[in-house]
């Protein structure tokens, strides 16, 4: 049996009172009910708490040595109320976001200050990873939001798509790019150099897949803004995510959108059962802002 934060307090009463009903007085509650609690707390831990002498109450040796304990875990407890306060008023959080690298690089900033702004006191911890790793370590509730490129599979996963990023064809300065978009058969042509892995990858190879090619990159690389300055360099072309490209290196690289159009889908992922806490849902609100 426990013992509780009413049975500390009434102890503390009683000691600094001297009596048993002036203890029940300033608590509010009859004098059997503090007796009660003072029987209760001397039997879960097994010793005489306070002794009568005269007409007061008063601490036993071993009573004591637990007032100290009590009155520290008393201060602890409204502490602890006081530490509360602003989460219970909506004024803190805490929301831990899974993300790739170009959203957080050039979306994430923005929508985590407007909503800071909102909550100044909500903290925001944000994670970089693939999709997959991101997905896993939601569903494993090790994060509250994940904003990946879709498709985003799990059963138990809410998804609401907000972005919608076209892949544009990225080369060399001074690169000629045909009229109305270089298709699959033109880039292919090219040196190629690509993201090596992930959804934006699985999207490329399948719009070059519905030309009947498949893509043979002459490098792969784990890194957008990596591919960026290898191609600003002379080393190839690319087919980048519009987003990573909207302060580009407007001296070094040529960009077009490919033809026909290319677009991946960016979507705020949650578990379906997750309790959307104020922080999480300014987050959300911050993102769909920054999205439209």
């Amino acid at each position: 049996m426990a013992f509780g934060f009413d049975q500390m307090q009434t102890f503390v009463h009683v000691t600094e009172l001297g009596s048993f009903t002036a203890a029940a007085d300033k608590a509010g509650i009859t004098q059997p009910a503090v007796s009660l609690q003072i029987k209760l707390l001397e039997q879960r831990l097994g010793v005489r708490l306070i002794e009568r002498v005269g007409r007061r109450a008063q601490p036993t040796a071993a009573g004591l040595e637990f007032l100290a304990h009590a009155r520290r875990m008393i201060q602890e407890m409204a502490d602890a109320e006081e530490a509360m306060t602003p989460h219970r008023n909506g004024e803190s959080g805490r929301v831990r976001i899974g993300s790739g690298a170009t959203a957080c690089i050039h979306l994430l900033p923005l929508a985590i200050s407007q909503a800071r702004k909102k909550m100044p006191g909500l903290e925001i911890i944000v994670r970089i990873g693939n999709t997959d790793d991101i997905l896993h370590d939601l569903e494993a509730n090790a994060l509250d939001l994940a904003v990946v490129t879709l498709p985003a599979p799990g059963r138990s996963f809410e998804i609401e798509e907000f972005y919608d990023d076209e892949l544009m064809v990225v080369a060399p300065r001074g690169s000629v790019i045909p009229d109305g978009g270089p298709d699959a058969a033109f880039i292919n042509e090219q040196t190629l150099l690509l993201y090596d892995g992930g959804n934006t990858r699985r999207t490329i190879d399948e719009w070059m897949g519905q030309a009947g090619l498949v893509a043979r990159p002459a490098m792969e690389f784990g890194s957008v803004e990596a591919i960026k300055e290898l191609v600003a360099a002379g080393l190839g072309w690319s087919i980048l995510p519009g987003l990573a490209l909207k302060r580009d290196r407007a001296d070094f690289l040529e960009t077009a959108p490919v033809n026909p159009p290319l677009v991946r889908k960016l979507g705020m992922v949650v578990r379906r059962d997750k309790h959307l806490s104020r922080g999480l849902r300014e987050m959300m609100k911050s993102l769909r802002e920054v999205g439209s």
